[in-house]
């Protein structure tokens, strides 16, 4: 696929539009990122040196983790155009390596979705809350509120996901800008009355508070990395808005106002250590406390939404590629393609957002719980991009090991920071990753064994067109059979046979697979094989990106030569009901749980949108 381009103009509308999506997460950090690090570094009253060195630690992070390896290294690891784990997966599953460096690679993109699942219930949580907490500062009368606003807010935030965002979307690029606009006057003004805080840009203020409380500041650590949380949306978003664009976004916009935002607060700190508890709000003059908490409060649901947004984006992904059950998966803009809903994923999402602020109550109990997830990611990330610059960028080995031996250092840091926060909280993404894991396994592999007994029970498609000519009464029309193996005759069409003794004029045997790139071209996307004895083959081809539509590339059919009257077509389908063996291929609980999920799934009649009243359901019984 040949990369696009696109006019300054263009770019220029691209940028606001990624500074409104990409930015929110990592954008709305300064609401807690430099107080939680300062508290961690230097206590309730935080000294000198350890505002210098957490402000040191925060600027080399958004350096070296978000700049240097993100924009400047990962995101060039495009899936034709597209990026994300899933797209950096499936780059690193290509490399000629081992076939269980391959599956390390499967499994390594699996636990990153599982810790995005994770990270995608804290998100809206700390950022709504951090921001609503606000209208407590200065005056406590209002602290009650924070908790029941904070749920009203977010309620509906997932109340509104069904009618989807595209009209108030045409805001945030505009919203983000103005919140980038303010942090940047307020951390500019308050650089000004204590300049002295830009020696923190020398690396040393950071390693001096290391020397002087080493486990401190390797606990710090786990704060300091609330600072680049969405770092990882930069890449994921990649395909809507194009490397450059992002680019652009970060090094010109977001960075500069994120540097002298935190840059403010660390000045602040200095002559006022004492309000390190209520920080992002002290730089705000008392005038504009409160319009400032309605702006931080709409960042923060711009943030939130990108997240949702990303989360229904990656199960698509993950139902397409076979890593969980299918369900429904609605349209929500008639012009976006990437503007989606998921009904069972919102439920799910939301119902843990709402558990998650009664649990914790605030923004500060919150950051115990967040980090570890989005550190696992960028610990993957980093594995799979070094695959990546060994095999397809052609890097020499020692300069692969020397650039991401250090990066993942970092990350890896980062990481064993962060799991000192388990037992505080840590345990609670880490609970959610490690449940969705194992659904997305159990599903995977149960998925493959039931295949395999399918497999097992079938017959191979050239001795069934052998067989074929004694079944000599034909009646008109078209049937279509859906099956996931083109080199087999589906069940639901030997059954067909066996109860209505009959063949239709044409015969199309479907199948649908999904390759390892984001978007098939529309010219790759259908090929018809004519097999004679009226049998054709016809085979879908879709990106993980994308959702069938059966009917929509039927349509394509046509330009090779198999013309279809959808009035009198036909489709049968295979519906098996599962039943536990005596001896089963997996664990009893493993089969238990494929079992639900499959019972859960949703029918292909209406995950590949056919006609209602055009299918035909054939039951049969398989022993997993």
């Amino acid at each position: 696929m040949e990369k696009k381009t696109h006019s300054l103009k263009q770019e220029l509308w691209l940028t606001l539009g990624a500074l409104g999506v990409v930015f929110g997460d990592i954008g709305t950090s300064p609401l807690y990122a430099m107080r939680q690090s300062a508290l961690a570094a230097g206590g309730a009253v935080p000294p000198p040196f350890a505002v210098y060195g957490a402000l040191s630690l925060i600027f080399w992070a958004l350096i070296i983790v978000v700049t240097i390896k993100y924009v400047g290294f990962i995101m060039r690891a495009d899936n034709n155009g597209e990026g994300g784990v899933m797209a950096l997966a499936a780059l690193a599953h290509r490399s000629p390596v081992s076939r269980r460096a391959k599956t390390a690679v499967g499994i390594a993109a699996l636990l990153g979705l599982a810790l995005f699942y994770g990270d995608g219930m804290l998100t809206p949580a700390i950022s709504v809350l951090s921001a609503l907490e606000g209208i407590s500062v200065g005056n406590t009368i209002f602290a009650p509120f924070v908790v029941p606003l904070t749920l009203v807010v977010l309620v509906g935030l997932f109340a509104m996901q069904s009618r989807g965002t595209e009209k108030i979307g045409k805001l945030f690029g505009p919203v983000m800008v103005l919140w980038f606009v303010v942090l940047a006057v307020l951390g500019a003004a308050a650089i000004l009355k204590s300049p002295q805080i830009l020696r923190a840009v020398n690396p040393m203020y950071g390693v001096m508070l290391f020397v002087r409380e080493p486990w401190t500041a390797f606990v710090a650590l786990g704060s300091v990395v609330l600072a680049v949380t969405g770092c990882e949306a930069l890449y994921a978003d990649m395909g809507h808005f194009g490397a450059r664009a992002i680019r652009w976004a970060w090094l010109y916009f977001a960075l500069p106002s994120l540097l002298l935002n935190y840059f403010g607060q660390g000045a602040l700190l200095l002559s006022r250590p004492g309000d390190a508890s209520f920080l992002f709000f002290a730089l705000v003059p008392s005038w504009a406390h409160y319009p400032m908490v309605a702006l931080a409060t709409v960042a923060t649901i711009i943030a939130s939404q990108a997240v949702i947004s990303g989360v229904f984006s990656i199960t698509r992904q993950a139902v397409q590629l076979g890593q969980l059950p299918r369900m429904e998966i609605r349209h929500t803009s008639a012009t976006e393609q990437g503007q989606i809903f998921v009904p069972r994923i919102n439920a799910m999402l939301g119902a843990g957002v709402v558990l998650i602020v009664l649990i914790f109550k605030s923004s500060d109990a919150l950051a115990t719980a967040y980090g570890i997830a989005v550190t696992g990611v960028m610990v993957i990330s980093t594995i799979l991009v070094g695959m990546v610059a060994v095999y397809r960028w052609k890097w020499r080995r020692p300069v692969v090991y020397a650039v991401f031996g250090v990066l993942g250092l970092i990350d890896l840091t980062f990481l064993a920071s962060n799991s000192l926060k388990i037992t505080e909280g840590g345990w609670l993404p880490l609970a959610v990753a490690a449940l969705v894991f194992v659904l997305m396994d159990t599903w995977r592999v149960g998925r493959r064994v039931f295949l395999e007994k399918m497999r097992d029970n079938s017959l191979a498609l050239e001795l069934f067109l052998d067989r074929a000519e004694k079944y000599s009464q034909r009646v008109s029309g078209t049937a279509v059979f859906m099956s996931p193996r083109s080199d087999v005759a589906p069940n639901a069409l030997l059954h067909s046979l066996k109860h209505y003794k009959v063949l239709h004029e044409r015969v199309v045997l479907a199948t649908v697979t999904v390759a390892d790139t984001p978007v098939v071209p529309a010219a790759r996307r259908v090929a018809v094989e004519k097999l004679g004895k009226g049998f054709y083959t016809l085979r879908f081809v879709y990106g993980f990106f994308e959702i069938p539509d059966i009917p929509e590339a039927f349509a394509a059919a046509r330009a090779h030569g198999l013309v279809l009257d959808m009035d009198s077509v036909t489709f049968f389908l295979g519906r098996e009901t599962l039943v536990p063996g005596e001896h089963p291929s997996l664990p009893r609980w493993r089969v238990a749980l494929y079992m639900w999920l499959a019972s859960n799934a949703l029918s292909p009649a209406r995950f590949y949108h056919l006609p209602p009243g055009r299918v035909v359901e054939l039951g049969t019984q398989v022993t997993i």
